[in-house]
């Protein structure tokens, strides 16, 4: 578990979700202290599947956060640290319980090897994980529900390319974070992708989820959104660039990083919140 006191919790985000990280510091002082709770809660559900040998510890891990919200909720408080403040931001910000449920109801998914059937079944565990943080941060902003369909979109978005950019860590654990269905109809050989060994078709389907947080990202990206709402969703600003350097033509995603500097990163947050849109 993370928040043991000997780290805050904005050092923990800065360390290991720097994107959210940033965004958190566009919002209202009063706010930023709830955000980097939420987002080093989301840290620490969606890094079991990492810090665990068996599944049946990942579905044992998420069992005790799904009780530890369910006690939130019914105002028992927690001796644990990063509970104890998540505790104070669902009832501060009147946070929906069902958001953070289905949150970690969809991690189960990071213990499974190949977890995604479909396109489909890819971007509900999307929604359900990026696209509830969002979801959530917006609330925490006072935005209520209005900007959940916005939040779904860029959650979804900014979800696919974070996959497309992880695909390389996944693999060496044996993971296969694609839709089975286009890796069989493409012909892409499972123990290449493990190995590895990039393809033209591993190249296309890459090309396919890009394309797909770009559509995503482009039905909402002319939104104009209040600023004081708008640090929820920066870090779907962040796609267009993610996604420019997963398709240059002669990138290899096994063997060329596909970070983007952080002044452009700032940069593009900074722009996206001076319109109001992104």
């Amino acid at each position: 578990m993370i928040a043991d006191g000997t780290e805050s919790t904005g050092a923990i985000v800065r360390r290991v979700d720097y994107d959210r990280y940033l965004s958190a510091l566009f919002a209202a002082q009063s706010a930023r202290p709830h955000l980097l709770t939420l987002y080093a809660f989301n840290y620490e559900v969606a890094r079991i599947a990492e810090s665990v040998s068996q599944p049946i510890a990942g579905h044992i891990r998420l069992q005790w956060w799904r009780e530890r919200i369910a006690e939130l909720y019914g105002g028992v408080s927690s001796a644990h640290t990063l509970a104890n403040a998540l505790g104070e931001t669902i009832a501060t910000r009147k946070l929906p319980q069902p958001l953070f449920d289905a949150l970690i109801d969809a991690r189960e998914s990071d213990l499974d090897e190949a977890p995604f059937a479909d396109a489909a079944s890819l971007e509900s565990y999307a929604d359900a994980t990026s696209g509830n943080v969002m979801r959530l941060a917006a609330r925490i902003l006072g935005a209520g529900d209005s900007l959940d369909r916005e939040a779904g979109e860029f959650g979804v978005a900014y979800a696919l390319i974070g996959l497309c950019r992880s695909l390389p860590y996944h693999t060496t654990r044996r993971r296969l974070m694609l839709p089975q269905n286009r890796i069989a109809a493409l012909g892409i050989s499972v123990e290449d992708v493990f190995s590895g060994r990039e393809n033209p078709n591993l190249k296309n389907l890459i090309r396919e989820l890009v394309n797909s947080a770009l559509a995503r990202f482009r039905a909402v990206s002319d939104r104009h959104i209040l600023r004081a709402f708008l640090p929820a969703l920066l870090p779907g600003a962040l796609v267009p660039l993610y996604a420019r350097s997963l398709t240059r033509p002669d990138f290899n995603l096994f063997r060329d990083p596909s970070e983007v500097p952080i002044h452009r990163r700032q940069f593009a947050m900074l722009r996206a919140l001076l319109r109001g849109r992104m």
